[in-house]
């Protein structure tokens, strides 16, 4: 049974769903534009054995709306997490974070990575942030940041969300936005209103999303800003995470779960302006020399195997017939290959 319940930690009213059984406890992370409604179906599919946790980030669901500060990267939402585990009374856990939560925990396992019992990242956001990058090692396509944070998000888009738009008739709805990315079309979840209500919770504003960006000469003419997670994505901050992942003395394992068909974290991710630029969609564009898409793949590979070259391991699968949320496109399957990656 899920109950939803709410827990003070780290200074913040943390709304979450909670899953009491065995154990081997899960500590969920949801993505951008979704909360802990997106994990409701899998943790109740879970065997009686695990007991699991899926908390509503700060600027999301129903937790207290307080603003994530940039320059801590995503540290804001690294300390909420580690005190509910605390609140929760975790001695030992396992994360699994999607696209913006497999992002975050990264930087989870930088900071607690002694009770991290594994981690499953599924379609998780590059170590080195979302936008701004040009090179498998994560190198700043301009030295500000350009073309990631704030400034790069369709404003028609936030328009919608904030006046809680539910239509599909504007290509830029939340709704069409959702059916469109979030999962490989035709497909729709069964629970699709619910979903749809967990993306129309995001806080809107310039402490929350999309956030506040600041003007830039480099193309596409915005850089991140001080607040809110697409700030909190940027590659400012994560510069040189890989050689801290490899100096960590505990190394948990990791999988990391992608669907084929994901068009937003992807090397011709379509939520990255120089992909636009290239097309000939976004003026201004300085070329493929200059700007090139950001590698998003290739990165998450090229850590992962510096990951392993430092004594930890990880595991890599594809899931042909799915987007960018696998564990609901295809739960059957991904339940299987979780379960057996716990289970090992």
């Amino acid at each position: 049974m899920i109950e939803t319940t709410t827990i003070t930690a780290n200074g913040l009213q943390q709304h979450l769903r909670l899953r009491k059984g065995g154990d081997r406890h899960i500590l969920f992370i949801h993505g951008n534009g979704s909360d802990s409604a997106y994990w409701e179906e899998l943790m109740k599919a879970l065997p009686s054995d695990y007991s699991a946790a899926a908390p509503d980030l700060r600027g999301y669901g129903l937790t207290e709306a307080q603003p994530a500060r940039a320059e801590r990267s995503y540290g804001d939402y690294v300390d909420d997490l580690k005190a509910l585990v605390d609140a929760l009374g975790w001695e030992r856990y396992h994360i699994a974070g999607h696209s913006l939560g497999g992002g975050m925990a990264w930087e989870l396992l930088l900071a607690d990575a002694a009770r991290i019992e594994s981690i499953t990242m599924i379609n998780p956001a590059s170590p080195y942030g979302f936008g701004g990058t040009k090179t498998a090692d994560g190198q700043l396509t301009f030295p500000d940041g350009a073309g990631s944070g704030g400034g790069i998000v369709n404003p028609d888009f936030v328009r919608l969300l904030q006046a809680g738009d539910r239509s599909d008739s504007e290509p830029t709805s939340p709704r069409n936005v959702m059916n469109t990315f979030y999962w490989a079309p035709p497909f729709v979840p069964d629970n699709v209103e619910a979903l749809l209500d967990g993306l129309l919770r995001m806080k809107v504003g310039e402490q929350f999303y999309p956030g506040d960006s600041v003007p830039s000469e480099h193309f596409p003419f915005a850089a991140p800003g001080k607040f809110g997670q697409l700030n909190c994505g940027g590659p400012l901050s994560k510069q040189g995470i890989v050689e801290r992942l490899g100096a960590l003395p505990q190394k948990p394992p990791i999988l990391w779960v992608r669907g084929a068909k994901d068009q937003i974290v992807s090397d011709q991710s379509m939520f990255d302006l120089a992909v636009h630029g290239a097309a000939g969609l976004v003026p201004g564009y300085p070329g493929e020399e200059v700007c090139p898409p950001q590698p998003m793949i290739a990165q998450t590979r090229h850590a992962l195997r510096a990951y392993e070259a430092k004594g930890g391991r990880y595991t890599e699968v594809l899931m042909e017939d799915c987007a960018h949320s696998p564990y609901i496109e295809n739960q059957d399957e991904f339940m299987q290959l979780f379960l057996q990656f716990l289970a090992a």
